[in-house]
């Protein structure tokens, strides 16, 4: 008798550690979806301001000419960062490099360095990576000399 009670209660520990553990993992597995969520609806919220600035006859060129920015860098060559380059292209603005954590595996019409590497001198550097602009931020004003600008801020400030 006493095995089965110490068999039923082995059972019944295992598997409230068992659900204990699951619930950690479901619960880190939906902050982790939480959070690509809410990059993804900040990411496509700058987007559609940027079709919202060309739309109404806008371009970043422009913006950039307007500030004296003649030589910048781009940080992170996502989505955004690609888009600024081809809408930069056969404009004054000059793109001196591109700055990304996976520069080795990015394939651009720009030099890519990592944030770690020197960094050359521009007039500014612009963040593509919106939602870690803070940090981003923090980390290149110990390197550099110039504005870091987030590219949501200039297409918000161009409407």
């Amino acid at each position: 008798m006493k095995k089965g009670i110490i068999s039923v209660l082995s059972v019944l520990t295992g598997a409230a550690i068992g659900a204990g553990l699951t619930g950690k993992v479901k619960e880190e597995s939906l902050k982790q979806a939480n959070h690509y969520g809410n990059k993804h609806l900040e990411m496509f919220l700058m987007m559609n301001q940027w079709v919202k600035v060309k739309q109404e006859g806008g371009n970043l060129a422009s913006f950039f000419e307007k500030n004296n920015y003649k030589k910048i860098a781009i940080y992170g060559m996502g989505y955004a960062g690609e888009t600024l380059v081809e809408e930069l292209k056969g404009s004054n603005i000059e793109i001196a490099y591109g700055i990304d954590q996976k520069a080795d595996s990015i394939f651009a019409d720009i030099n890519v360095v990592f944030p770690d590497n020197p960094l050359d001198d521009v007039d500014a550097i612009v963040v593509t990576a919106i939602t870690f602009f803070d940090e981003i931020e923090e980390r290149l004003s110990k390197k550099v000399d110039c504005p870091i600008l987030s590219l949501e801020d200039v297409l918000y400030e161009m409407q």
